[in-house]
């Protein structure tokens, strides 16, 4: 009896053991210089959830206003389950495939955000945010945005192009150079926000229109040289303009057809998530060459002039690569087209948010000084603003 009897408590203890084992835990971090809660919470892609920062608060005994010491070890809402080799909701046992469809691209972009060394099939290790099992409200499906792989002929023609306008929707077959490369390209705020702004002679001049009138070129240019392009913020009443005053208008849509929220997070977060889920789609279909542009105008001082600006995530060396070549680019055509005015467009890299959240190879450019007369020359003239493009295009193709 006494040999039963142990025999039973033997497997009960070895079942407890093993069940705590396989246990998650939640993942630890150290705090950089100049981290705050949510600067740390949004470099793991957690901010966006009032139940993660509560936690987040909960696990460390902190207040929202409290802040993160250099150096010191915080607890994360993210909670690390041993992977059972299988599949996600096996590991987890929950059924929805959209739950570990996003637990999936989390990963992968804890990833490429160099926050792990190795992906969770390889290590048996998933990392799980914990909004996905444990907040009230579901998290929001995520954006499913098919890719249009256009086959490009001799003239390229076709829905997309239609975008442009009717007086520049017909595109020319140029080369392949870019054949089988992704481009996002992203202009700069949009719908209910115009982003930077000035006036003249009693015009409104916004950010948000001369941003998209640089894209829509740049765009272009990469078609006819081959390359797969999405417009990331579509106005599908403007296209290709050649006016010095562009109309300022709130119709803008993310990819086209998604209304863009009010709240600038949110927004951020709506374009990210359309890029993301694309640029998983293409991985998984083999094509990794995948490059995001960010297209934006400055506001300074009226005084302050600036040449065009490069800017680039501070963990990325491709992005840093890329953003290098480009101000090379653009000081030669300085030395080329105006001689004797030195390029000072500088690369540095920038915590925002475009740079730090896609999963791309991201480059974010500010163009100008809105507020600037001689910086507006820049954006101004139609010439000028195809010639923007013109450069962007032959520092991508580079």
């Amino acid at each position: 009896m006494k040999k039963g009897f142990s025999a039973v408590l033997l497997t009960f203890l070895a079942h407890v053991c093993l069940r705590a084992e396989n246990a998650p835990y939640f993942l630890s971090c150290d705090a950089k210089a100049g981290d705050g809660i949510s600067i740390l919470l949004n470099r793991y892609d957690l901010d966006a959830y009032d139940c993660n920062i509560d936690k987040f608060l909960d696990l460390n005994n902190l207040k929202k206003t409290d802040p993160l010491l250099e150096g010191k070890k915080y607890q994360l809402p993210v909670l690390i389950y041993h992977y059972n080799g299988k599949s996600i909701r096996s590991t987890l046992s929950i059924k929805d495939m959209e739950t570990a469809k996003r637990i999936a691209n989390y990963n992968d972009l804890i990833l490429t955000r160099n926050l792990r060394k190795s992906d969770y099939e390889s290590s048996g290790i998933l990392w799980v945010p914990f909004h996905e099992l444990n907040c009230p409200s579901p998290a929001s499906k995520p954006i499913n945005i098919e890719p249009k792989i256009e086959k490009v002929s001799a003239t390229i023609h076709n829905n997309m192009t239609a975008i442009f306008g009717p007086e520049y929707e017909h595109l020319d077959k140029l080369s392949d150079d870019l054949k089988g490369k992704v481009f996002y390209i992203s202009s700069g705020h949009g719908g209910p926000d115009p982003g930077a702004i000035t006036k003249i002679g009693g015009h409104m001049i916004c950010e948000d229109e001369y941003a998209y009138d640089v894209a829509l070129r740049l765009a272009r240019n990469l078609m006819e040289n081959g390359a797969i392009v999405h417009i990331v913020i579509q106005d599908e009443t403007d296209g290709i303009r050649n006016d010095d005053i562009l109309t300022c208008d709130n119709d803008e849509k993310t990819m086209g057809t998604l209304e863009m929220p009010l709240n600038q997070l949110a927004r951020l977060k709506q374009r990210t998530d359309a890029i993301n889920n694309l640029y998983n789609q293409y991985r998984k279909s083999g094509i990794k060459d995948q490059t995001l542009i960010c297209i934006h105008v400055d506001s300074r001082s009226e005084k302050e002039r600036q040449d065009v600006f490069f800017y680039h995530f501070e963990n990325s060396t491709s992005g840093k690569k890329l953003a290098t070549t480009m101000q090379q680019v653009f000081a030669e055509k300085y030395a080329r087209y105006r001689p004797g005015a030195h390029f000072e467009g500088s690369v540095s890299c920038r915590n925002l948010y475009e740079c730090r959240i896609p999963q791309p190879t991201t480059l974010y450019i500010e163009l100008a000084n809105i507020r600037n007369e001689n910086d507006r020359k820049r954006i101004l003239p139609s010439t000028n603003r195809q010639a923007l493009a013109n450069w962007l295009c032959e520092g991508l193709m580079k």
